[in-house]
């Protein structure tokens, strides 16, 4: 344990594209209080005849991300997530790239990030007294591309790299 360090939240950020002018730019998701993942993968189960016991394999994922912020007047993550949840998006107007970025993985100034494309499930809001909040899901809708991620202005938004 000498030489390990403990991996701090903050250094696993994520970045919400927004779709301006026919481009998307990456910002940073701040002001949010919950984004967590769940893995959920697929599994095949079986069992042998000739055992006595189940094997397992995992044959897939579909990465779900949930999500909650306090809404800030002027964040243009915030503003495209309430205006999804408040127009009650559907389909692929309702489906936007998220880029996670690993901190801790530093490569001549870049990061290894991780793209995919995410169904957003709006769920609750304005369930705080002290703000205005936002809740919901980010559902896996595509394939994950690894790639690095690149900042020109202090990480308020991104270039993602595959």
């Amino acid at each position: 344990m000498l030489n390990e360090k403990l991996v701090r939240r903050c250094q696993k950020l994520a970045f919400y594209g927004v779709v301006e002018n026919d481009t998307v730019t990456y910002y940073r998701m701040s002001g949010f209080t919950e984004f967590s993942k769940k893995a959920n993968p697929k599994e095949y189960k079986r069992q042998y005849i000739d055992e006595e016991h189940e094997r397992n394999d995992v044959v897939g994922y579909s990465p779900v991300f949930s999500y909650e912020f306090d809404q800030f007047d002027g964040n243009k993550v915030h503003s495209d997530l309430a205006a999804l949840a408040d127009g009650e998006c559907i389909g692929t107007e309702a489906i936007r790239s998220i880029v996670v970025v690993d901190f801790t993985s530093e490569n001549n100034g870049s990061y290894r990030a991780v793209k995919r494309e995410f169904a957003v499930i709006p769920d609750s809001e304005g369930g705080s007294v002290e703000a205005y909040t936002y809740s919901g899901s980010f559902k896996a809708s595509g394939d994950k591309v690894i790639g690095s991620a690149t900042s020109n202005d202090n990480w308020k938004t991104l270039i993602f790299a595959e």
